[in-house]
């Protein structure tokens, strides 16, 4: 699968010091480049060459996703099993947990692009 319009490279990533493997990293910087996407409704889709601001931002929501998918994926095992009728209780996902991560993401996003500007002035955040 080809992944284009990536905000940050998987060499940048190294360079960086993450330890992802390649696929896992495009998947998780597209998700990440998603949430980017969303907090500045698109502005940045066109820019070629991305400010250090959005590399590291991008960088910083790869290893929050990474932690939350790796949390869950720890959370998802058996937390109760019953013989008797036999039935298996596992482990969700909380809303809370959601909640937190979608907390977490916008900080990241608005520390880290939240004084960035377009070449005409627009903040990157901007809502208007």
């Amino acid at each position: 699968m080809e992944f284009s319009g990536q905000y940050l490279t998987y060499r940048e990533y190294t360079a960086l010091g993450g330890t992802l493997a390649e696929t896992p990293f495009n998947l998780l910087e597209f998700e990440a480049r998603k949430e980017i996407d969303n907090r500045t409704y698109g502005r940045l889709k066109t820019i070629i060459n991305q400010r250090q601001e959005v590399k590291l931002c991008d960088n910083n929501l790869i290893s929050l996703l990474k932690g939350y998918a790796e949390n869950n994926a720890r959370d998802k095992g058996k937390l109760s099993e019953n013989t008797d009728g036999y039935s298996v209780t596992y482990a969700g996902v909380s809303a809370e947990l959601t909640k937190t991560q979608k907390s977490e993401v916008k900080r990241i996003i608005e520390t880290y692009l939240g004084e960035c500007k377009l070449e005409n002035g627009t903040p990157y955040l901007y809502r208007g």
